[in-house]
């Protein structure tokens, strides 16, 4: 018997209940996860940058969560000794128009309380990232970069710390609610629970139905793939380099990044996956793949942004596409200097109308909290929307 069984162990499930047993250490909670480890999907598939709050909207939950988040991650790495560095990064237009856009980011991240950050001439940019190509830029202090999957482990420290429960390879099958009570039922046993959250990242849609929530949502699983540029040719790239992203799409686009523990990644580009844990081009579920395109919103997606997707699709299956695209901000890479890297699948919520929701959502019912969409920045928020949730479940044991 528990107060509340979160579904999920990734990083916003885990902070969550991090969170609930912080502010009520007497409420019994657990974490369900059906892999044998923690943040094994998202998390572990991370980037690893700490986001600034510089892209988002300002007064989205985005934004607030992410400025929120962030201060609270550096506070929580600090007193927990956990590595990172707050190297910075640059934003960088390479054409004139993308002005425009450079200069909304450098005006949105002021209103979000950014401070420190420098607009750059092309000179200047050069003294930043002396390989870079582009008319300007923008220089962002805050960002740095980190091991998301130690940060959720530590987590996971901290509640069995306050005698929270948690379950790896329990693998959600059922959810139905008994005598007031809800019922999760896994492969391995049933947990009953006066509250269960969703936290389950790219099956929270398949989670929420089964919690007799109705869902106008459907997740769409894309991938990102990324190489790595060789040791000898990591000279190339100092910290971390953005384009201005394409204000239409929920993506950053192909970027450069230093690794926390060594290396330099490039990408990622984002192509549907035909598997919502579609790691790999070959990953193939036909169940999960007929569910994206029986979704009349990623349809209306496909139709109108089409163009886009080939030519993600296209750098996909080859190098010298994928190169092309990196060489707008860093023209001396070749294609001889990168290596295959890691990939990562986004949960993307898309909505009926063919909506790419790009703020965080969540579905509240009775005895249920759903975390529908959580996108990047969730890792660097977590901290944030874990305390948002824990709020959300507090008030249900206040009465």
């Amino acid at each position: 018997m528990y107060n509340v069984v979160i579904i999920g162990g990734g990083i916003v499930g885990l902070a969550s209940a991090l969170k609930i047993k912080e502010a009520n250490p007497k409420l019994r909670v657990a974490v369900v996860e059906k892999e044998k480890d923690l943040a094994m999907h998202q998390t572990g598939h991370n980037s690893g940058v700490i986001h600034s709050g510089l892209y988002y909207k300002p007064g989205s939950l985005k934004a607030k969560n992410c400025v929120d988040g962030y201060n609270e991650l550096i506070k929580f790495c600090d007193e927990e000794e956990i590595p990172y560095e707050l190297c910075g990064k640059v934003v960088v237009a390479t054409n004139e128009s993308q002005l425009e856009t450079l200069n909304m980011l450098y005006e949105r991240g002021v209103q979000n309380g950014l401070t420190g950050m420098k607009k750059l001439v092309r000179d200047e940019l050069k003294t930043y990232e002396p390989y870079v190509n582009g008319v300007q830029g923008i220089y962002v202090p805050q960002t740095g970069i980190i091991d998301y999957n130690a940060v959720a482990h530590k987590y996971a420290e901290k509640i069995r710390h306050f005698n929270g429960d948690i379950f790896p390879d329990n693998k959600v099958i059922d959810i139905k609610e008994t005598n007031g009570f809800m019922q999760v039922v896994t492969n391995r046993q049933t947990l009953t629970s006066r509250l269960v959250i969703n936290c389950t990242g790219l099956f929270s849609d398949k989670i929420a139905k089964l919690t007799g929530v109705p869902v106008s949502y459907r997740i769409i699983p894309f991938r990102g793939e990324y190489f790595k540029i060789k040791p000898e040719k990591e000279y190339l790239v100092k910290n971390l380099i953005y384009p201005v992203p394409d204000p239409n799409f929920p993506f950053l686009g192909v970027h450069f990044t230093r690794m926390i523990n060594g290396g330099i990644e490039a990408g990622p580009n984002a192509v549907l996956a035909y598997k919502r844990e579609g790691y790999t081009k070959t990953d193939l579920s036909l169940g999960d793949l007929a569910g994206t395109i029986g979704w009349k919103g990623f349809r209306k997606v496909a139709g109108k942004y089409w163009k886009t997707g080939l030519g993600e699709f296209y750098r996909s299956y080859s190098k010298s596409a994928f190169t092309k695209a990196l060489q707008e901000l860093l023209p001396d890479i070749q294609k001889s200097d990168l290596v295959p890297g890691g990939s990562g699948v986004r949960a993307q919520a898309c909505d009926k109308n063919g909506g790419l929701i790009d703020d965080f959502l969540i579905l509240e019912a009775d005895k249920v909290i759903n975390v529908g969409n959580a996108p990047s920045p969730a890792a660097t928020s977590s901290l944030s929307i874990g305390k948002h949730v824990a709020e959300l479940a507090l008030k249900r044991f206040d009465k």
